[in-house]
């Protein structure tokens, strides 16, 4: 009979990576065989056994010091400006907004580990059950997932797979992980459920990651990809299981499950799901009294000054800031009070545009907060939102992009006037490179996706607001100091 335990130790070759054992948080069966799996009718097996792989990627994506964190701050969207002693940090979200981060900033080794965290996860489920088909396909295309945001933040990495050797592995070129990308997904894609699963990997889900991929080939290997990206948009796009909703902003709430444009998601839960805490992030210390919070905020990301500005203020996307007057839940004006000199504190709480300065004395209350994600009143630390790593939206405008740069420009702005036709603003009746870089920064702001379209569109090295012209070299963050201390098979990013 099997019966359920709460706690596996695991043991995993990469020892570098991962070390030996960990504790997992999901139920799993005990005594379960891959005959028992491969021969059973109920699913429920297969969801328990993967269970503790997709707890993996849950993890902290969307905390501090985190994968979200680093491709947030390092872009033009937000800053978290130093207010005295809050937020200094050794100064690492400082040298994160001016691009003059260090290989032993510790935010990259947490983005490392939490990668290679889940691909070690993911290799010994496969190792222990190795002729389970379909979860060895859906545990494959999940790993290149973790692999897309290892190719896109550290270009060089190792490609370590069920049947890696262990010892300390080498580098692998970019070239090689963008096409040991590709095949995981093409290999796999056809024993993936062609239904909306949103928390799990699905033949749609693959498709819209090959559509990531490709549309930035040109970035990773040199040679763009760009009919390869709109025709895997196509598929995800053509499944009739998507659509736009009717309210941007429904695809944010506290429970937004039941949205018809998120693709995949994260599926955080303020109780048993943690790790999702943009309400902690982003709000000053008195919106506690806003929201009626569990805990008092921290006082940090904010957006820029000239990326809020170039909002339309028709664009309902702009509610995706929160700006002006705050108050209490119960309508009364928020003051905030402080000692510190030199700023406008113990006036009436307002969020401005403008932050004075990114260090060291920045205003508390300077800088338009997050507010695209639904904060639900009462609520604690952790969120509930599930957070939508692929949309439609981000899909369509991949198709648009890809078929503009072939040239195909009535059917771009076909695709880009869906997106704009929902967030009420005027068709585009022409089009350029520059309108659909700006679409993505409307449409996308705060999901994390930023960092990589302003690499591929050139924007990167460009100086702004309180950061000077960056080297290109710094397109590609370092391989974590950490991870070449304790490897030195690994070779450094060059330039750092």
């Amino acid at each position: 009979m099997l019966k359920y335990i709460s706690k596996i130790c695991l043991v995993v070759p990469m020892v570098f990576l991962l070390g030996s054992c960990w504790e997992l948080d999901q139920e799993v069966l005990d005594g379960v065989t891959p005959e028992d799996v491969a021969n059973s009718n109920n699913p429920e097996l297969i969801d328990v056994l993967k269970a503790s792989a997709y707890s993996r990627i849950v993890g902290s994506w969307g905390g501090h010091n985190s994968i979200w964190s680093i491709y947030e701050v390092a872009s033009d969207e937000m800053a978290i400006p130093q207010k005295g002693a809050d937020w200094e940090d050794g100064g690492l979200w400082l040298r994160m907004h001016r691009h003059t981060w260090s290989p032993s900033d510790e935010a990259f080794n947490n983005s490392w580990n939490y990668c290679f965290t889940a691909i070690g996860e993911i290799n010994n489920l496969i190792i222990s059950f190795p002729d389970v088909e379909a979860l060895n396909a859906e545990l494959k295309v999940l790993r290149a997932l973790s692999y897309l945001w290892l190719i896109d933040s550290f270009g060089n990495v190792p490609i370590i797979t069920e049947v890696s050797t262990g010892g300390n592995p080498s580098n692998n070129s970019r070239q090689e992980v963008f096409d040991f990308i590709e095949s995981s997904i093409l290999d796999n894609v056809d024993l993936l459920v062609k239904s909306n699963t949103k928390t799990t990997i699905n033949y749609y889900t693959a498709h819209a990651m090959l559509a990531k991929l490709y549309l930035n080939a040109e970035i990773y290997t040199g040679t763009p990809r760009w009919a390869d990206a709109e025709a895997a948009a196509d598929v995800v796009i053509n499944s009739g299981l998507y659509s736009l909703s009717s309210n941007f902003f429904s695809n944010f709430a506290t429970r937004n499950g039941g949205s018809t444009e998120n693709i995949l998601t994260l599926p955080y839960d303020e109780n048993n799901a943690g790790g999702f805490n943009l309400v902690q992030m982003t709000l000053h210390y008195l919106s506690q009294n806003t929201f009626n919070l569990q805990e008092q905020p921290w006082n940090g990301y904010a957006s820029l000054e000239e990326f809020y500005n170039s909002f339309d203020d028709n664009d309902v996307r702009k509610q995706s800031f929160l700006e002006g007057p705050q108050f209490a839940a119960d309508g009364t004006r928020l003051n905030d009070i402080s000692a510190e000199a030199n700023d406008p504190d113990g006036e009436p709480l307002t969020f401005t545009p403008e932050i004075n300065m990114l260090a060291p004395n920045a205003f508390r209350q300077a800088g338009v907060r997050v507010g695209k994600f639904e904060f639900a009143s009462g609520s604690p630390s952790n969120m509930s939102n599930d957070y939508p790593l692929i949309r439609l939206s981000d899909i369509i405008l991949i198709k648009a992009e890809a078929a503009f740069r072939q040239g195909k420009t009535g059917d771009a702005l076909t695709a880009i006037n869906q997106v704009r036709t929902r967030a009420k603003m005027p068709a585009y009746n022409s089009l350029t490179l520059d309108d659909i870089y700006n679409e993505r920064g409307y449409e996308l702001f705060a999901e994390a996706s930023r960092r990589t379209d302003m690499i591929r569109f050139g924007k990167w090295n460009e100086p702004w607001w309180e950061k000077e012209a960056s080297e290109p070299y710094r397109a590609l963050f370092p391989i974590p100091l950490q991870q070449i201390n304790a490897n030195p098979n690994l070779t450094q990013n060059p330039g750092y």
